[in-house]
């Protein structure tokens, strides 16, 4: 059946790519307008919006139906990107690899979704949603970066090793990051089974609201300063001109993600802010990919355990140990 699609040239598999990895980082938002909106019960069922498929004409439903509608887009944007990359010709078989991920990533998140609908929106379901927005967009970086180079560019060192492992330092780093946020996020108040309860006592084994907001606070400056070492390193250690691109995007968006937390939390969370402040996160997640990507790989080592050989030896001359 696939043989039967038609073949794509590489220019078309990279413009799919990046089309897929806009829709991707998009659709983040819109499930953040459902959440923040209090419409993430607007459709009380899955995958029905009450009795019927199509939503009543309430604001919340519409709200939270509309983001299924442009879910299902953005899944169908993956299918073809991902189909694409199986029909480039010529034929890659890591971007074949890399391209099945988006699709596969869109239908968990679809199921995920109606299992967050389901279970009235509880708190580790609202995580794992989010969470594996950000996992997908790993493979939709993945996809668009490796689409835009050939093979032997990909395989060829392009920097410092130590400026590589730094640049991916960054990584564990901002997940990290991300995760705490996401913890804060989930924690406030939402609709749903818990809409009329204290928000502190969903993530109680974490501490309170200002407990996992803190921690957030941390998190984020930790990785705010760590980006701002790798730039300087990366000005220092001969960094290319894309790594010091995203680098510096990350750090504006680390920088503008801290004003706009203290901001959120002086004025107790106003759901706009906290909208924005999603919107900046997703930003500086997508740029801090792109520093992964653009850093390269490690220069393989110097081989160390290879024997002389003893033939070519200038102590024991051509004839080696047949010297009489």
């Amino acid at each position: 059946m696939l043989r039967r699609l038609p073949t794509f040239t590489p220019r078309r598999v990279e413009q799919l790519a990046l089309f897929a990895l806009v829709a991707l980082g998009l659709i983040v938002l819109t499930g953040a307008a459902v959440r923040l909106s209090g419409s993430g019960l607007g459709c009380p069922n899955w995958p029905k919006c009450g009795e019927s498929v199509v939503a009543p004409l309430e604001t919340h439903a519409w709200i939270e139906y509309g983001n299924r509608l442009a879910s299902a887009l953005v899944g169908l944007v993956s299918l073809v990107a991902g189909i694409a990359a199986w029909r480039r010709r010529p034929f890659r078989r890591d971007l074949a690899i890399v391209g099945t991920l988006l699709p596969l990533g869109v239908l968990m998140q679809g199921v995920l979704g109606g299992l967050t609908v389901i279970f009235h929106l509880k708190p580790g379901f609202v995580i794992g949603h989010f969470l594996l927005s950000m996992v997908i967009l790993c493979a939709a970086v993945a996809l668009y970066w490796r689409a835009r180079r050939e093979p032997e560019q990909l395989a060829q060192p392009e920097h410092d090793s130590r400026l590589v492992k730094a640049t991916r330092l960054l990584l564990p780093v901002g997940a990290l990051a991300l995760a705490a946020g996401t913890l804060a996020t989930a924690a406030g108040p939402h609709a749903g089974e818990n809409e009329e309860q204290d928000p502190v006592s969903r993530l109680d084994t974490f501490g309170t609201l200002d407990t996992v907001i803190h921690w957030h606070g941390r998190t984020g400056t930790l990785l705010g300063l760590s980006a701002l070492a790798v730039w300087f390193l990366a000005r220092r250690w001969g960094g290319g001109p894309e790594l010091r691109r995203a680098l510096t995007a990350l750090c504006l968006l680390v920088g503008a993600q801290g004003v706009i937390g203290f901001a959120q939390y002086q004025l107790e969370l106003p759901a706009e802010i906290v909208w924005l402040h999603i919107l900046v996160a997703t930003g500086a997640w997508i740029a801090l990919l792109f520093a992964v990507a653009a850093a390269g790989r490690l220069a393989p080592a110097a081989r160390t355990d290879v024997e002389p050989d003893r033939r070519a030896s200038p102590v024991l001359g051509s004839a080696g140990p047949h010297m009489r």
